[in-house]
């Protein structure tokens, strides 16, 4: 509870541009009647201490599109590669009870 309180008011403070500090953390908390340690309002403080959260928050899917536009100059330049794989590739052969000459039902 008091990580998630913590959370909530570093993210209040972030979305009014007032710097996150541990004082400030825990005056909002107060604020709210929400009683946690300072310790947690200290560790958040520092974790936080001069990063930009508002960027961090609006680049979180923006992770994961970056090998995504590094595979089609990958992929352009092994074409040939991936063509001889895709040669190579033999499906089985699926056997069945009718090559045998009986069926499981008869």
């Amino acid at each position: 509870m008091a990580e998630l309180a913590t959370s909530y008011a570093a993210l209040i403070l972030t979305d009014d541009n007032v710097e996150i500090t541990s004082d400030k953390l825990q005056t909002l908390l107060k604020a709210a009647n929400v009683e946690v340690e300072s310790i947690w309002t200290s560790l958040f403080a520092k974790a936080l201490e001069g990063k930009d959260v508002a960027a961090m928050l609006s680049n979180v899917g923006a992770a994961g599109a970056a090998p995504a536009a590094g595979a089609p100059a990958a992929a352009a330049g092994g074409a040939a590669a991936a063509e001889k794989v895709e040669e190579k590739k033999e499906e089985p052969k699926e056997e069945s009870d009718d090559d045998m000459g009986f069926g499981l039902f008869d």
